[in-house]
């Protein structure tokens, strides 16, 4: 019996979601593989990173809009420091 590891099912799942061109058919696909609490996770995550690139709010005030704990505005804080200048440049343009 063939088993992914999940490094594996990732970049096969990241593989799938590319062929996928119009945001309907993502959402679709979306409620397959997501559950509607992760998909709220997936979306404060989403604001939560917005939030930081706008750099318009403090953490406190970021934390207090979207209902978050500090800490993991700080794990969001310490990811954006760790990616390369095209993705930031790419967030900061489509964000």
């Amino acid at each position: 019996m063939n088993t992914e590891s999940s490094e594996d099912g990732w970049r096969s799942f990241l593989e799938l979601t590319a062929k996928f061109k119009e945001s309907q058919e993502l959402a679709e696909l979306f409620d397959l593989f997501f559950t509607l609490e992760e998909k709220q996770d997936l979306s404060k995550r989403y604001s939560l990173v917005k939030a930081l690139i706008d750099g318009q709010m403090t953490q406190r005030e970021i934390a207090e809009k979207l209902g978050i704990s500090i800490s993991k505005i700080t794990r969001g804080s310490n990811a954006l420091k760790i990616i390369n200048s095209r993705l930031e440049g790419a967030l900061k343009e489509h964000m």
